[in-house]
């Protein structure tokens, strides 16, 4: 069995040792600390799961107030205030505008060359990589943008949105002694008075922070312990007074895209600062948790507000191993394709039942747990699906069903993805052509990738502004139909969302659901055979 932990976006395994303690990292000064400590206590051998030590809800609530109170002076995007803040510093800005420069111009460059030799669509993928490298040299900033653009197909033709899809969202250790001293700053606490014991280095490391194995000294009960950057702020913020800068030219002199680049950045960013505040990340993990965690099968670790700020975040630690370690699942005796199911399932209820739903999916955020549980982590961007467009969606897929592509280009209004003055009948074609060719079986048989590249493909071509949260739920079903195609070749995760549209369709009683159920099984007056 492994111990994985979340950090930033990404999940990092390590084998399960009889435990941690306390070292003494370089330039930081500790006190006598506890023996080796088991990361789960066992009876008769098996693992026994913690659960949060504390009194009543009222406790809880008192915990968290004074978390929020720690985190009161945690930054939030403004365009204005980075504007005035960098302004006033010509050198750094024009030492970092060279950085990018340099890197973007470049590839630029090779564009621009491509596109005169004609091999523009011949290099796609071989550019996009050359992206994917760029944005990785250029630091976490970068690395997020990439992952944001990853999930746009407005903005990225399909080879650009599978590579940037790999960024990997880690950079090198900062040192613990920074890290502690965040820990005691923050929390108004010495380290000891808090642990009793600390893992001596990180266990996992990511652009925006880095990762603690702990034990609470109250309780006794294993935790991971996420600590932020330090100078992280200061980077994202330059970066992004920058790129803002990038979009105002890209709105002004490309017309290649039609979205409002500065829009986007704007929105893409306040997510980013939004991710620094370990507070807010707390308090999305529990509305999550809420919402969605009623499932027995479903798993969301516990928050410990009394050690949370701004800057460090205290969670329960979860055993298990990542979604996409095949046989390490199987030896647990467990099968990917239930957990897969089970994730499609909460992704469902997550786009369309409570709207309220985890914005950064990567399956190294999904664990199998030994009890045969999902559990999601890294709560630090969410997103939210507005109400009139969740039954938007569940009717764009009946008319999906039905071939009526028609009212497939008119749902685009409805889900805001054109603007009403944007006359849809040129895209009825493109439609038609796609889902004529792909549809050659029924629908459930559709491989739900070739779906969303086909819709990317038409998204390109004109003027569509996807939401950020169609994009990503897109995503986020086409990373959990390619975790399960490793273990069936033949599944399909249209198949799988059958059941769930099919519940909606038939009990809720909403009036636009209650036409389309009626637009699903009669055309004509006649009932119609559906495949």
């Amino acid at each position: 069995m492994s111990l994985v932990v979340s950090a930033g976006g990404h999940s990092f395994c390590l084998p399960a040792t009889k435990g941690f303690s306390i070292s003494k990292p370089k330039g930081y000064k500790l006190g006598p600390r506890a023996a080796l400590v088991e990361a789960r206590p066992k009876v008769n051998g098996s693992p026994v799961a913690l659960q949060v030590v504390g009194g009543d809800r009222a406790e809880d609530l008192q915990a968290e107030a004074r978390a929020m109170a720690r985190a009161a002076n945690a930054s939030v995007y403004s365009p204005e205030l980075l504007a005035r803040k960098y302004g006033s510093r010509p050198l750094q800005v024009v030492k970092r505008t060279l950085q990018i420069l340099v890197a973007l111009g470049s590839f630029a460059l090779k564009l621009l060359l491509d596109e005169r030799n004609g091999t523009l669509d011949q290099n796609k993928r071989k550019r996009a990589a050359e992206l994917r490298n760029i944005f990785t040299r250029l630091g976490p900033t970068f690395v997020k943008l990439g992952q944001g653009l990853s999930t746009r197909p407005d903005l990225c033709p399909p080879e650009y949105l599978e590579e940037l899809a790999q960024l990997q969202d880690s950079l090198p250790t900062f040192p613990d002694a920074d890290a502690f001293s965040c820990i005691e700053t923050e929390l108004g606490m010495p380290l000891d008075s808090i642990f009793s014991a600390i893992s001596p280095s990180p266990i996992a490391a990511a652009s925006l922070g880095q990762v603690y194995k702990a034990q609470l000294k109250y309780s006794g009960q294993t935790v991971a312990v996420k600590v932020q950057r330090p100078g992280i702020e200061e980077a994202i913020g330059l970066d992004f007074y920058l790129v803002r800068g990038l979009g105002f030219f890209i709105n002004k002199y490309v017309d290649i895209i039609t979205s409002d680049v500065v829009a986007l950045i704007d929105e893409f960013a306040r997510r980013v600062y939004q991710e620094l505040n370990y507070v807010q990340e707390g308090q999305n993990a529990r509305k999550f948790k809420m919402l969605y965690a009623d499932k027995e099968d479903i798993l969301v670790p516990d928050i410990f507000w009394n050690y949370t700020s701004g800057k460090v975040l205290t969670m329960e630690w979860v055993n298990g191993v990542k979604l996409n370690e095949q046989a390490a699942i199987e030896r647990q005796g467990l099968k990917v394709l239930d957990l897969v199911t089970t994730g499609i399932q909460c992704s469902l209820r997550q786009l369309l039942e409570y709207g309220y739903f985890h914005a950064d999916p990567h399956p190294g955020n999904l664990l199998a747990t030994p009890e045969g549980k999902l559990a999601f982590l890294d709560f630090g961007m969410m997103s939210e699906t507005p109400e009139e467009a969740r039954f938007a969606i569940i009717g764009h897929v009946v008319h999906m069903v039905n071939r009526d592509y028609e009212a497939m280009a008119r749902d685009y209004y409805a889900l805001d993805f054109l603007s009403t003055e944007v006359d849809v009948s040129p895209i009825v074609p493109a439609l038609r052509d796609f889902f004529d060719d792909a549809l050659n079986y029924t629908v459930s048989e559709l491989n739900f990738k070739t779906l969303v590249d086909g819709l990317g493909a038409v998204f390109y071509q004109y003027p569509f502004n996807v939401p950020a949260y169609y994009a990503l739920i897109l995503r986020s079903l086409t990373v959990l139909e390619g975790l399960a195609l490793y273990a069936d070749p033949n599944f399909k995760v249209l198949a799988a969302s059958y059941p769930y549209f099919a519940k909606r369709l038939l009990t809720d009683p909403n009036p636009y659901l209650r036409d389309a159920l009626i637009e699903l099984l009669f055309k004509d007056g006649k009932f119609r055979h559906v495949e």
